[in-house]
């Protein structure tokens, strides 16, 4: 079974978005939605695996959409705490240097500082 809490929480400036279960075909285009969603009200997300056990390129698809939208948004979508299958699905169609995903929430937020404090990003001081 899949489950997603969106807005779970919040650190330090970013939304932090849950996942858990399996993200594969069936649910990917709900996550992909729901995570624009989240980035027109707050383009700053890290999204946290440590609950997701499987994900397939349908998923991964998923999470690119939803790091488009919240970079369009001018901000970004960071992935954190994946299990190390999921972590290894990630290696291989995320990011080949795995640059991206964080070991945690905590993490994920000190490799990219915090967001402005407004929760747009400045055209000028853009990632």
């Amino acid at each position: 079974m899949f489950r997603m809490n969106l807005g779970s929480g919040e650190f330090d400036g970013y939304v932090v978005v849950s996942l858990r279960g399996e993200l594969d075909l069936v649910d990917a285009a709900a996550v992909a939605a729901a995570l624009g969603t989240v980035a027109a009200r707050d383009p700053w997300i890290i999204v946290d695996l440590s609950g997701l056990e499987f994900i397939d390129a349908a998923g991964v698809a998923a999470l690119s959409r939803g790091r488009r939208q919240a970079r369009n948004a001018g901000g970004d979508l960071l992935l954190a705490a994946p299990r190390p299958r999921v972590r290894r699905v990630l290696a291989l169609i995320w990011k080949a240097d795995g640059s991206g995903v964080q070991a945690s929430v905590a993490a994920a937020a000190a490799s990219a500082g915090s967001p402005p404090s407004d929760g747009r990003a400045d055209p000028a001081t853009a990632r």
